[in-house]
Formats: C-alpha cells, sequence, structure tokens
C-alpha cells in the first residue's frame, strides 16, 4: 500500500490536516503566535468581525496549475475510505474521535486541491482553505495540533493496515495572525514518507499546506498571498 502525502494529515487529524493527506499549537510549540483581539479603528473601537467565506468562494482562491506552473497536476479527489480508522498510542488523538481521522477538519466552509509534482518521487501537495470566526478557527486548528504533537509516535490503523507515525514540531513562518507547522513520518510496508503540513490563519480565512517538504517551502507563500487577495 502506498501512502499518499496528500491523505496522510487525514489519517491522523485532518484526515491527518488532511494527509492523513497535520504544524504546531500553542501548548506544545515555541513558535510565534499573535493574540486574538480584533483590530482596532483610530477612533478606539474595535472593527467588526468578518462574515466567513462560503466554500464556494473559497475554491476560488485554491493554488491552480496557472499558479504552480507546469510540472504540476491536479489530482482528483480521492473518496472516503470505508475501513474505520482508528488512533493508536496517542489518547489526546483518540479522544479527539472523528476530528483526528477524518478526511478535513470539521468547518463547514471549506475547499481542497491536491497535487502532484513532476520533479520527484516524493511529490505531492495538498491545499486546504477554511473560514469561520477567527476564534472557532483557532480552537479547532489548535486543539487538533496541539494533539498530534503530545505523541512523538503513534499508529494509525485502517482495516488490516497499520501506518506508523512520527510527529515533530518545526518553526512556522512568521506570516498571518497565527501559525502552526509540523514534520510527520509515515512509515508502512517497509516504506517512508516525511508530510510537512503548515497551517496560517488570517482574519476568518485558515490555510493548510501539506505534502513534500520542499514543496511546502516553495509554495505556501503563493497560496496565502492568492487567500489573503480575498480579505
Amino acid at each position: 500500500m502506498r501512502l499518499h502525502t496528500t491523505t496522510a494529515f487525514s489519517l491522523s487529524a485532518l484526515a491527518i490536516l488532511a494527509l492523513a493527506g497535520c504544524s504546531h499549537g500553542s501548548a506544545a510549540s515555541s513558535g510565534p503566535m499573535s493574540s486574538m483581539t480584533a483590530p482596532v479603528h483610530s477612533d478606539g473601537e474595535s472593527a467588526p468581525a468578518l462574515a466567513p467565506l462560503s466554500s464556494t468562494a473559497l475554491a476560488k482562491l485554491l493554488l491552480d496549475e496557472n499558479d504552480l506552473g507546469g510540472d504540476y497536476t491536479r489530482m482528483p479527489q480521492r473518496p472516503a475510505a470505508d475501513d474505520d480508522v482508528a488512533v493508536v498510542g496517542c489518547p489526546a488523538l483518540a479522544k479527539l474521535g472523528d476530528a483526528a481521522t477524518g478526511s478535513s477538519l470539521a468547518f463547514p466552509r471549506k475547499a481542497k486541491a491536491s497535487f502532484t509534482y513532476a520533479g520527484g518521487s516524493n511529490s505531492e501537495l495538498a491545499e486546504e482553505l477554511y473560514s469561520d470566526t477567527a476564534a472557532k478557527l483557532s480552537k479547532g486548528i489548535g486543539e487538533v495540533f496541539d494533539a498530534m504533537v503530545s505523541c512523538p509516535t503513534y499508529q494509525v490503523v485502517s482495516g488490516s493496515t497499520v501506518v506508523n507515525v512520527g510527529t515533530q514540531v518545526t518553526a512556522a513562518p512568521d506570516l498571518g495572525d497565527e501559525q502552526w507547522s509540523q514534520l510527520l513520518t509515515y512509515s508502512i510496508g517497509g516504506q517512508r514518507s516525511v508530510v510537512k503540513q503548515t497551517a496560517i490563519r488570517i482574519g476568518n480565512v485558515l490555510l493548510l499546506v501539506s505534502g513534500a517538504p520542499g514543496l511546502v517551502d516553495a509554495n505556501l507563500a503563493k497560496a496565502l498571498n492568492k487567500a489573503e487577495a480575498a480579505l
């Protein structure tokens, strides 16, 4: 069984963020974290909160082949797996239930795209966008990432398949309002795959980019710039 990096987050937390085809949360991270205060006008009044974007609006903000270049090919969305998925060896993740084993985060307004890159064997990239209030986005993604990094190693069991997972917090770029980042190592059947997951919250939009570490680093700013265009 080949472990697709764009489904790794889903296996453990995002459908582990998505991949599971998760970044660092406040409880286990040392990276920058902004306060949750609302922007203030010059007259001293807080700015009104922005309404969440629809799934249709989010889909228009996803990266596409024109943004990424000719070496990237968009992948069809895979159907949800029929097998039950369970987390073993990480009580914090198991406690999250579906939030730890689903194919996406539990926000109703969302959009996702996955790509393959022709430049290497470890060559998948996934982008997810979610929209809700800033407080709900921060709490939701923070709980998932904190749970994931609380266990250096654990297993994800799907049917007869057992995936060994290792997690390591990494420094997130100082972008947006809040940031999380982590490296995930998946081992199955003698194969090993390293996935990077970086999440950035900008206002009422949460961006999650997952995949080969080099591809995530190369395309994170592009994804953020495109998402910010709607804010």
